[in-house]
C-alpha cells in the first residue's frame, strides 16, 4: 500500500509497518546537518532540487508545501524525528526547504496551548 498522494513513494505494509528500515532513507546518517529540533517549523521554498529525489525526500517536501513543525513531518511519515531531520536538511542543503526556530512565545508547558495543539492533531487525523 502506499502512504500519501500518487507522488509519494514510502511503501507502508498493514502488519510490518515500512518496508525500508529508517536507516536506508537516511543512509546510515544520524546527524543533520542543518540544526533544528522537534518543533522548528520548515516550509517548502518552491525550489524544485535538480534531478531526481530519493522517494522519503519526495514525501517530505511534499509535507512542507505549508510551514509545519518537524515534529509534524516526522509522525506522517511513520519515521523517527532524527532520520527526518536528516532528510529535512538534505532539503535545506539544495534550497527546496527552509527552517526557522520554534516561536518562543509559546510556553511547551502551557496546559491551553497543549490542549489546543491536541485538537488540531486530532482534527488533521
Amino acid at each position: 500500500m502506499r502512504f500519501g498522494g500518487a507522488h509519494q513513494e514510502t511503501w507502508v505494509d498493514e502488519a510490518a509497518g515500512r518496508l525500508v528500515r529508517p536507516y536506508t532513507v537516511s543512509a546510515g546518517r544520524t546527524r543533520p546537518t542543518t540544526a533544528m529540533d522537534l518543533l522548528s517549523w520548515v516550509v517548502a521554498t518552491g525550489v524544485r532540487p535538480q534531478g531526481r529525489l530519493e522517494p522519503d525526500h519526495d514525501v517530505a517536501l511534499g509535507l512542507c508545501g505549508e510551514a509545519t513543525t518537524v515534529a509534524e513531518v516526522a509522525a506522517r511519515m511513520r519515521l523517527p524525528a532524527v532520520v527526518t531531520k536528516v532528510v529535512l536538511s538534505d532539503l535545506v542543503a539544495v534550497g527546496a526547504v527552509r527552517t526557522r526556530p520554534p516561536s518562543p512565545v509559546a510556553d511547551p508547558t502551557d496546559r491551553s496551548i497543549l490542549e489546543r495543539l491536541l485538537v488540531g492533531l486530532q482534527q488533521r487525523l
